[in-house]
């Protein structure tokens, strides 16, 4: 088949095409830096360079391609690493969510394509009310705090407009929290805040997380090429609460465990929607894709995945 994946040189698309590739497929890589079309070529894709928000060039693009399925990778993960205003830093990654899942999806129709393939995200969307781990059945955040409103906004949007697309079979990843190489989980900034203890515990850290590895996270996308429909959690076997990982985290990093801060102090240099995170977010069940995209991770528990990366960084270091 014809494969056209949008976000082709991010996290996910540069594990992905390769996969692709060697299962036979011939891939179509966008990315709107002249300067990666050389990356993709290595890669094994045929480069496409465009703008996913300018709808004309990107029309084009996709018509050039002539692709059976397209998947769409795309997000804007610069400077992500300040969560405390999450929407600001989340802006451009939303408009790819929104304009840039419209522009795909009217590229899709006019190429005959039946086969939609969108990321999504797993974690503090969920209702933060009910069980600690989520189904894809159970409801998103009908109130969350206002700084995750706008990306909450977003998500929603993008799912609808995937799974509710004309003619076309929709399938939308939620994918848990990065982790991997070339992922903020263990870039040299979040890992050194782990070390200086700037990274605290907050309140009861009773919130819910789901990980992936971020090869499983190619793994399980070829899956959904081939299988499926509608909404997946994409995530490990292991949800596992604040409170448990990140001492974890920190200990496997040689530190002292998190400083502990109560929540309302944390909600004045925070924001009420890093408390939340820590607090009361949930986690999602991989069961329905285990079942459906016959996927399994090969990094079932963040505890290995994060020892393996660990150690193989002491190796490189050494």
């Amino acid at each position: 088949m014809r494969i056209f994946v949008a976000g082709a040189t991010g996290s996910v698309g540069r594990r992905l095409v390769p996969r692709l590739v060697r299962a036979g497929h011939a891939v179509v890589g966008l990315t709107r830096t002249p300067a990666k079309a050389a990356f993709l070529r290595d890669l094994g894709a045929e480069p496409a360079v465009a703008d996913a928000l300018d709808e004309r060039t990107l029309r084009a693009a996709v018509a050039a391609a002539r692709p059976d399925i397209i998947v769409h990778e795309l997000t804007d993960l610069t400077g992500a690493s300040d969560l405390r205003k999450f929407d600001r830093t989340f802006a451009n990654s939303n408009l790819l969510r929104t304009r840039g899942t419209d522009h795909l999806l009217a590229a899709a129709r006019d190429a005959g394509v039946k086969r939609f393939i969108a990321q999504s995200y797993c974690g503090w969307p969920y209702a933060r009310s009910g069980g600690n781990v989520k189904s894809e059945t159970d409801p998103l955040d009908p109130n969350p705090p206002k700084e995750l409103q706008r990306s909450l906004d977003a998500i929603r949007y993008l799912e609808n407009a995937v799974t509710n697309a004309t003619g076309i079979d929709g399938v939308v990843l939620r994918y848990g929290s990065f982790y991997g190489n070339d992922t903020g989980m263990f870039d040299a900034g979040f890992i050194n805040e782990i070390r200086k203890r700037h990274v605290p515990l907050i309140g009861s850290g009773a919130g819910w997380w789901s990980f992936l590895h971020i090869d499983d996270a190619a793994e399980a996308t070829v899956a959904a090429i081939e299988r499926g429909r509608g909404v997946y959690n994409v995530v490990d076997d292991e949800p596992t609460p604040v409170r448990e990982w990140l001492p974890t985290l920190a200990d496997m990093l040689g530190a002292k465990p998190p400083i502990h801060i109560p929540a309302w102090l944390a909600r004045f240099f925070a924001g009420e929607h890093l408390v939340g995170m820590m607090t009361e977010a949930r986690a999602g069940s991989n069961a329905k894709a285990k079942n459906e995209l016959e996927w399994r991770p090969q990094h079932p528990s963040w505890r290995e995945g994060f020892a393996e990366i660990i150690r193989r960084k002491a190796r490189l270091a050494a």
